[in-house]
């Protein structure tokens, strides 16, 4: 019997018990959607946390001065200032830019508006270290000093265009209790793991202003960018051991993109193997569902078994009619659980905001799962059929 014959009968068979083979389907259909959907979605996560470094690069270090206490924040204590600041960046070799940030907490209202945003004091140089672009206006420079001046973030400018302000630009907006004009409007910005700050929804002012915002702001996160000749690790470690020097009590966090990188990377790959397990019992749930309806099968056609093995039909024909047949419901099941695994992750990418990037290894993994758990869970169905005797398959009822 050749091989398109089994595949055409088994096309019949599985269409004549339509219940039982939905039932078949159903089960793998669900195994191989999650592991496509889990495997994806886990891929999608590690990649959108990885783009977050590609713009600013991995020649960076990221500097928290905060202390332990009883919920004491890091803008109320003591920090750096600006002289520190740049006395330190001159005293070090290997940095090549230093870009410090103050958070500042205060309310900001625009005709009686709150806006949820944050507001930091930034120097010039914050602006190309960690890349923040305008698409209107231009930034904060060091002649503004303690100007109330203000690049604000595109979400915030959104909202300003939904309140009727088409062009924010020399507007003013309040915060605490000091308008400041808005100088720019920064485009997207990729939030990461990096900078500590909500850019997008935020403002930026001259940091010399800041006091002014906020008499308490003190100095407390610099971004530092290396020179290409720099040592990354031994700099880093100098940088930390100088803050720690002038801070004794505080607790200095000094981290660069590549730390952060490789325990994405380490995380992706525990979370992955996880979330492959959780779909593989799925899919042998699915499998033990196959091989169930398959010797339910294999029972209810005894007597057209008899009659092929009757007619001349080998043990091997009947072995691989069933086996086809078992493939053939998995392999349905896992081409819809291939779509239907894909089409979450799609979705949970757009209501994350993340870019849908197609990643062969879950789709095929999926394929190849499907034919195996297919083979595996109709061998011995098929098995059991190729071995009925043909007098006994005949005289069943």
């Amino acid at each position: 019997m050749g091989i398109w014959t089994h595949f055409r009968e088994s096309m019949l068979n599985i269409l004549s018990a339509k219940l039982r083979s939905i039932l078949a389907i159903l089960g793998i259909l669900v195994g191989t959607g999650a592991v496509v959907a889990l495997i994806t979605s886990s891929q999608l996560a590690t990649t959108h946390a990885l783009a977050q470094f590609k713009t600013l690069g991995t020649h960076l270090v990221s500097i928290n001065i905060s202390y332990q206490g009883s919920g004491v924040d890091t803008t109320s204590s003591t920090g750096l200032t600006l002289d520190q600041v740049y006395q330190l960046a001159n005293s070090i070799p290997g940095i090549e830019k230093m870009a410090p940030y103050a958070s500042i907490f205060q309310t900001i209202l625009y005709q009686g508006q709150t806006f949820q945003g944050s507001v930091a004091g930034v120097t010039r140089d914050f602006f190309n270290v960690a890349k923040v672009r305008l698409s209107s206006g231009r930034m904060v420079s060091i002649f503004d000093k303690t100007k109330l001046y203000a690049v604000i973030g595109h979400k915030m400018a959104k909202q300003l265009r939904g309140m009727g302000v088409m062009d924010p630009i020399g507007k003013q907006i309040t915060v605490g209790n000091w308008f400041v004009t808005i100088v720019g409007v920064a485009k997207p910005w990729q939030p990461n793991l990096f900078v500590f700050l909500s850019l997008n929804e935020g403002m930026l002012v001259p940091i010399e202003a800041a006091s002014l915002l906020a008499p308490s702001t003190t100095i407390s996160n610099l971004l530092i960018k290396l020179t290409p000749e720099a040592n990354l690790q031994k700099t880093q470690a100098v940088i930390q051991q100088t803050l720690q020097n002038m801070f004794p009590t505080a607790v200095i966090n000094v981290q660069n993109p590549q730390q952060i990188l490789d325990l994405i990377k380490k995380q992706q790959a525990t979370f992955t193997w996880l979330l492959a397990a959780i779909g593989g019992i799925s899919l042998l749930v699915g499998g033990i569902g196959v091989m169930n309806i398959m010797l339910v099968s294999v029972v209810e056609r005894r007597r057209e078994i008899g009659i092929r093995l009757a007619i001349g039909a080998y043990q091997s024909d009947i072995l691989i009619m069933f086996l086809i047949e078992s493939v053939m419901l998995t392999l349905f099941g896992g081409v819809l659980g291939i779509i239907i695994g894909l089409t979450f992750s799609y979705v949970l990418a757009y209501l994350s905001h993340w870019e849908f990037y197609f990643f062969l290894l879950p789709p095929v993994l999926g394929f190849v799962v499907s034919v195996f758990v297919g083979i595996v869970s109709g061998f011995y169905p098929a098995l059991r059929a190729s071995r009925l005797d043909p007098i006994q398959s005949l005289q069943a009822n």
